[in-house]
């Protein structure tokens, strides 16, 4: 079959196979070359995605990150020399030397894609599963979009080349389950449906029927055969014009063309060999040297790519052609930079509460944050994992999202806390949003790999996560989180804030709000907590992650350093040694991140050269760096228990009397 690929080109000799091989065989030479890699979803998927790329994805290959293009996402980031080969062919930033350097030390082709490092690669894969429900926000974010902005501006698909791994992974099912509840139709995922995991034949460890289980959840399913390009081309075609999500399984060949290798695990994740690289080429009809493409399939190619120009171009005339307050808002949606009203809503708020000086939750104050700053933010979106009324994340004026009402700033996601905190990196990276959810802080555990994924992709997403302690109280252990802020706080890149007062939470979110290019979590109290802020007008005292907030006049005897609902509890243990003349310095230390970034002679200020006591209600963790060798923990050594919550601080031991203690001996060390 011949591929039209540009009007003027005088390329009909090309033929499908010419496309999809040219992507099959760099594939095949760059992981030879490497002697590492997955061959078998580059050879078995590369007619999927040559019917996708030259007949259907909009994109301009010399403008990646043209704001209304398609978006692809490879959630089998094993295959990622699929991705490789697809960028080079059609003149995206992936040259040939690129593509022989495949998993070397500073390329541009690393094993798995990563975002922000290869131009064309809209998010980091590879932990699988990932990809599809990242895929699930940034759909929802298209929605979003063409409701504030209109078709003119917003009217894009997104794509998903998902395997049978991905679709074992249980974030999946979170993933379907939103996509189908929300209806959203310009999502279609493409399964490489070849019947192979690593192990073996999928049917070792799974029997499902996947086209029943995504219909159920509201999808409309088909299979095709995934080496015809009609039947592939017909399918998209279709689905694109459903008012549901699509999932198309692929039929598909893993290895297609290696004669020892094809449909077997052996072709998934280790280079053919010499020989089975040659019989390919043989069984394919490709006589080329290794990286070697012809001219005419390289035109091809190269035209495909230059393709969505016209469309792009179109665009720029539509946004030059649209009103001044279109222009404006949808400038502003993209949420680079936070608006002036927001900067004035956020003094506002913080006057307030350093006039007031409330005693209220941290997870209370945060909602007066929100209900103070929604407004202000287009691109602001709220959410929580069916939690809502206990994170106290929806703000007064946000309006929920809904199946076929987009223009909504709130999403219930359900209890899904994986899936909620991909689609929220989802809603990130497409652009025009800072995304928010809420849960327990508890519950991180089941949002960590997308936190991780978010802070190694540079994202602003925001996790509020309450319930920050034993302080949550009767609900028991199950519901206390004691080591989850040291494992939050050892994510490369995440800022992890336990703010103290209601000063200190406004502070936090202007922080995470402030920070373009890092993920954040707030932590925030159950119990009510009293302001010792009341500094209206000073500067933003967090963003230094830690601070003096007592300095005994004449020097210091000894440092409490304390974050969240433990701040007021050293404060107590400060004035009960002040009655002994123990001189306490106090330091509120909200994030460990921002703290270690200062400095020298600033940390070493808030730090001093007394000796000093770390309290916070959790596992020591990494508090070590900050207290030395001679330092004391006043915090947790285990799991909590069902009590209420005055009970715990004193059962398991922080109190200030607890403080006072650790701190005496420490003293006593200090002048042995």
């Amino acid at each position: 079959m011949n591929i039209s690929v540009h009007a003027e080109a005088d390329l009909t000799a090309v033929t499908h196979n010419d496309l999809a091989n040219a992507v099959r065989f760099l594939a095949v030479d760059a992981i030879e070359t490497s002697q590492s890699g997955h061959p078998g979803l580059p050879m078995g998927m590369a007619d999927v995605a040559t019917v996708l790329f030259s007949r259907f994805l909009k994109f301009d290959s010399a403008h990646p990150n043209w704001p209304d293009r398609d978006r692809f996402v490879l959630s089998a980031g094993h295959g990622s020399m699929l991705l490789y080969a697809l960028l080079h062919l059609t003149g995206g930033d992936v040259s040939l030397d690129d593509i022989k350097a495949f998993r070397q030390w500073g390329s541009k082709t690393p094993g798995h894609p990563e975002y922000g490092h290869t131009p064309g690669v809209e998010m980091t894969t590879g932990p699988l599963g990932q990809g599809i429900a990242t895929a699930v926000g940034m759909a929802l974010a298209e929605r979003m979009a063409n409701a504030r902005h209109g078709d003119g501006l917003v009217d894009h698909f997104t794509y998903v080349i998902a395997g049978d791994g991905c679709l074992m992974e249980g974030l999946s099912q979170e993933a379907l389950s939103l996509a189908g509840h929300l209806g959203l139709g310009r999502l279609i995922v493409l399964f490489d449906d070849n019947g192979i995991s690593i192990d073996g034949p999928t049917s070792l460890a799974t029997s499902d029927d996947q086209l029943a289980r995504f219909a159920a959840s509201g999808w409309s399913v088909r299979s095709i055969d995934g080496h015809d390009p009609e039947a592939i081309a017909q399918a998209i075609a279709e689905e694109r014009e459903t008012a549901k999500p699509s999932l198309i399984a692929c039929r598909t060949v893993i290895g297609y063309g290696a004669p020892d290798r094809q449909g077997t695990e052996k072709a998934h994740g280790a280079p053919l060999g010499t020989e089975q690289t040659a019989a390919a080429r043989r069984t394919l009809g490709w006589d080329y040297q290794p990286f070697v493409v012809p001219v005419t399939v390289q035109k091809a190619w190269r035209m495909i790519g230059q393709r969505g120009q016209v469309d792009r171009l179109a665009w720029l005339d539509r946004y030059e052609c649209a009103t001044a307050e279109q222009r404006d808002m949808f400038v502003e949606g993209k949420a680079v930079a936070l608006p002036a009203a927001y900067a004035l809503a956020a003094a506002k708020l913080r006057e307030r509460f350093a006039s007031e000086r409330p005693k209220l939750a941290t997870r209370q104050a945060s909602q007066q944050v929100l209900d103070g700053i929604a407004g202000t933010i287009a691109g602001l979106v709220g959410g929580s994992a069916d939690l809502t009324h206990s994170n106290l994340t929806h703000a007064k004026l946000q309006v929920p999202v809904k199946r076929g009402t987009f223009a909504g700033d709130y999403i219930h996601y359900g209890i899904r806390e994986h899936g909620m905190a991909a689609a929220m990196n989802g809603l990130a990276l497409h652009g025009g949003f800072i995304p928010y959810g809420g849960t327990f802080l508890a519950f991180s555990d089941y949002s960590r790999p997308a936190i991780r994924l978010a802070a190694l992709m540079r994202l602003r997403v925001i996790h509020v996560m309450t319930h920050d302690s034993i302080g949550l109280g009767e609900d028991g252990p199950t519901h206390q989180p004691v080591e989850h802020l040291a494992a939050l706080r050892v994510i490369p890149n995440l800022l992890v804030f336990r703010p103290a007062d209601a000063v200190e939470t406004l502070e936090a979110w202007d922080c995470a709000l402030n920070s373009e290019d890092r993920p954040s979590v707030l932590c925030l109290s159950r119990q009510a907590l009293p302001t010792f802020r009341s500094d209206a007008r000073g500067r933003n005292r967090v963003a230094h992650g830690a601070y003096l907030v007592v300095s005994p006049d004449g020097g210091r005897d000894v440092t409490l350093i304390a974050t969240g609902s433990e701040v007021s509890i050293a404060l107590e243990a400060a004035r009960l040694l002040a009655t002994e003349h123990i001189r306490a310095a106090v330091v509120s230390a909200p994030c460990f991140a921002l703290f270690e970034e200062q400095p020298n002679d600033y940390r070493a200020t808030v730090l001093g050269t007394a000796p000093r006591v770390g309290i916070e209600a959790a596992v020591q963790g990494d508090w070590a760096r900050w207290l030395g060798a001679e330092g004391e923990f006043v915090g947790m050594r285990g799991f909590g228990a069902s009590a209420p919550a005055p009970v715990l601080y004193r059962e398991f031991g922080i109190t200030p009397q607890s403080i006072a203690e650790a701190a005496r001996r420490a003293v006593a060390r200090k002048r042995q």
